[in-house]
């Protein structure tokens, strides 16, 4: 498994740990990819997942810069367009995991990390 997958399985963990259900995972369009979509209560949030085992060259939320959020966003927008009967405020959040040896995980939920 790579880092980047094992860093999904976790926040996939840590949302269904918090009662929220996952919708998709790895939903790709032509415009994009989301790592997660997840439901709860009136949101529809669209997860972006970044793993990272040193901040030697930043932390892993600092990966979503303005160009990763707007393909995010294009794509959540495809998912909208095809789900229209969803009556949900969409949201958009990012989970930075830090993974260095020997300890736990370190995960870090951003929510509403950048909006359209």
């Amino acid at each position: 498994m790579t880092l980047g997958a094992w860093g999904e399985q976790q926040a996939v963990e840590y949302f269904r740990h918090l009662g929220m259900k996952i919708v998709e995972r790895n939903f790709r369009t032509p415009v994009g990819e989301i790592d997660i979509i997840v439901k709860n209560r009136h949101f529809i949030i669209f997860v972006e997942v970044k793993t990272r085992r040193s901040t030697a060259f930043g932390t892993p939320q600092e990966a979503v810069g303005p160009h990763k959020q707007r393909q995010i966003l294009r794509t959540a927008q495809w998912y909208l367009q095809n789900h229209s009967k969803l009556k949900l405020q969409p949201r958009f959040d990012v989970v930075a995991i830090l993974c260095q040896s020997n300890t736990a995980p370190q995960i870090t939920h951003i929510e509403d990390a950048f909006s359209l």
